[in-house]
């Protein structure tokens, strides 16, 4: 059983912490338990009540409404939503329920069914990135347990892989690129869709994966000769430390461009060498993407 704290549920509803405290008051879906120190956690079922109710919610029933409801009666209201974008929201949120169940086979027979509808990419674009962003937070916290977050990763993974080897794009940007994740981390999910954008759009891509030596990038670099780098920093080991990072990326990558997105990146605010270009959105990833 996870526990989560109403900054996870804001973060995974986009319900204000605040709302979230004045429903608990108010109505009796929400029944926290609270730490020794007066803290609120809330559990698996309680996770996934408030997804379908923010569903609900977002999409014009009211909570007094939805408050009345039975589980039944609220699964019923989503189905009969007809909003793609609430659909596609149902789905996300079908998935994180499945995740914090370890139900793994529903996990991947849902994405087998958008799939089996809506093609690999609309796949990778509607659901598994919007999924991932999601559940982000809940991974760099711990929230969930790391179980749960490898079965999830590895058929995310598989899918991803599957996407970009099943491109046939007419496109050719004429960049080559090399994509890596430095010492420490491990989180490949990210750069593996920043690959499938990139080889979907044209741009030749070597993939050198996680957890690697700076000294292995600069051979690549020096027999291959990139237009660009690119890493996506999600989270890493206690003893990275970004400006470090960064100067010695300077030293030993010579003068190619870096490119680095992920969490880490959107936190950053030291001042950035103009060798290095940071994009702290994905809207900034795809904006890039499409303008090699």
């Amino acid at each position: 059983m996870n526990a989560f704290t109403i900054k996870d549920l804001e973060n995974l509803t986009g319900i204000k912490a605040h709302t979230i405290r004045i429903w608990e008051q108010r109505y009796s879906f929400l029944k926290p338990q609270r730490t020794d120190t007066n803290i609120r956690y809330y559990n698996n079922e309680e996770l996934k009540k408030i997804l379908n109710i923010s569903l609900l919610n977002k999409y014009g029933f009211k909570i007094s409404q939805i408050d009345k409801m039975s589980d039944t009666d609220i699964t019923g209201k989503i189905t009969s939503i007809s909003s793609f974008e609430a659909q596609q929201e149902n789905v996300i949120n079908v998935l994180i329920q499945s995740m914090v169940d370890m139900a793994i086979e529903d996990f991947e027979h849902h994405l087998e069914v958008y799939i089996a509808k809506k093609g690999i990419e609309k796949t990778i674009n509607q659901i598994i990135f919007p999924f991932m962003e999601k559940i982000g937070v809940l991974w760099i916290t711990g929230h969930i347990n790391p179980a749960q977050e490898h079965l999830v990763s590895v058929i995310i993974r598989n899918k991803l892989i599957v996407g970009t080897e099943s491109i046939s794009s007419m496109l050719s940007t004429g960049k080559s690129c090399v994509l890596f994740l430095p010492e420490g981390e491990f989180h490949e999910l990210g750069l593996l869709f920043i690959q499938y954008l990139l080889k979907s759009r044209g741009t030749k891509v070597l993939y050198l994966g996680s957890n690697v030596p700076l000294e292995d990038v600069a051979y690549v670099i020096k027999h291959k000769k990139p237009d660009f780098v690119y890493t996506h920093l999600t989270s890493v080991s206690s003893i990275f430390s970004f400006d470090r990072f960064i100067q010695q990326s300077l030293t030993r990558l010579g003068s190619v461009p870096m490119i680095i997105s992920g969490r880490l990146a959107a936190a950053y605010e030291n001042k950035i060498p103009p060798q290095i270009h940071f994009k702290k959105s994905l809207q900034e990833v795809k904006e890039f993407i499409t303008t090699l």
